[in-house]
């Protein structure tokens, strides 16, 4: 089944016709869940992983011995839909209740190094086939694989992500790895994506405000908060959300490739790469949300109908305090490290 993003509340080109130049196109990927395939672009699914290459690994060292198991949150994550589905159960048994409250323990594992070779979780896997504003790879490889580790006690502050992307060409693997090692806890459920096929589609967006130049960033705030102010005034109260640039004309929300990234947690700054200093771009934008409750102008069409809190997360994918993880390319070599941001 498709995802179409309803057509924008107004055109902010004729309002600010100067955006015309920095217009561009972001692939909004819609992950639901299913059973997407080895040979699919998916979010939480098999990854078309060699059976003789080593699986990515954190070897960073970091407290790795209690959480949640990963077979453990997916079960409870089916157990929980099914037993507060209003249709057949709408309330959850004593015995599902029971078996709830085991899936949500917490193990602590016997004592091990900090740093043994940790299995990382494999997050999505991305063919440029199948996403329009996915950049060529290094060497012309055409799928893109995104792992993380399940813990983010990573770096100076103890507290970040640790990211490992690989790109490789699909035709040149063989013998495919059966089973990919897992962690045997995850410090939390949101590092545990499920299973979801993707539904991309290509739609316009606009650079962040902060990014744009002063005089068009001024005017776009003020108009920003004129809108505001006029719903605040209003006593109708079937008057609809007022229409932002930032939320509901520029960025849109969820799963996405390329495009431009949103700042609304920090003020920008640079993100050149540390290895030649060009500016990056963003290749992919991962997110615990798909739309937000409010305007929700961004919900696909085919989702409309569908409640926000039971339907706008189908990764279960978490970053951060429910944010979005941003992550940048060197647009001069893709083999150059890659960075991101958390907003």
């Amino acid at each position: 089944m498709t995802r179409t993003t309803p057509p924008r509340p107004l055109d902010v080109e004729v309002l600010f016709p100067e955006l015309a130049a920095y217009r561009g196109t972001t692939t909004r990927l819609h992950p639901r869940p299913g059973s997407p395939q080895l040979s699919a672009s998916s979010v939480g699914g098999p990854m078309l992983w060699p059976a003789d290459e080593p699986w990515p690994v954190c070897g960073e060292a970091h407290g790795r011995g209690w959480g949640r198991r990963p077979a453990d949150t997916h079960r409870y994550r089916q157990v929980l839909t099914a037993a507060w589905d209003p249709a057949q159960n709408p309330h959850p048994t004593q015995e599902e209740r029971e078996l709830l409250t085991e899936l949500r323990l917490e193990h602590r594992l016997p004592e091990a190094p900090q740093t043994d070779a940790l299995p990382m979780i494999g997050l999505a896997q991305l063919y440029r086939r199948d996403v329009p504003d996915l950049p060529a790879g290094p060497d012309d490889c055409d799928l893109l694989q995104v792992f993380w580790c399940p813990s983010n006690a990573h770096g100076p502050s103890q507290s970040d992500l640790e990211l490992h992307l690989r790109w490789r060409r699909s035709w040149e693997v063989g013998d495919v790895l059966a089973i990919p090692p897992q962690p045997p806890v995850a410090k939390s459920d949101g590092f545990v994506p499920e299973p979801c096929v993707l539904h991309p589609e290509q739609v316009v967006s606009y650079p962040f405000a902060g990014l744009l130049p002063e005089e068009l960033c001024a005017r776009l705030d003020a108009w920003d908060e004129a809108q505001e102010e006029q719903a605040a005034g209003s006593t109708d109260a079937n008057a609809a959300v007022p229409v932002g640039y930032q939320y509901d004309l520029s960025i849109p929300p969820g799963w996405r490739v390329g495009g431009f990234a949103s700042w609304h947690k920090t003020d920008p700054y640079p993100m050149d790469c540390r290895t030649c200093s060009t500016p990056m771009r963003l290749l992919l934008t991962i997110d615990s949300s798909e739309w937000d409750g409010g305007s929700g102008s961004w919900k696909p069409l085919e989702d409309r109908d569908l409640p926000t809190h039971l339907h706008s997360t189908p990764t279960k994918v978490t970053v951060g305090r429910f944010g979005e993880l941003n992550v940048f390319a060197c647009p001069t070599d893709p083999d150059h490290p890659h960075r991101w941001s958390i907003q």
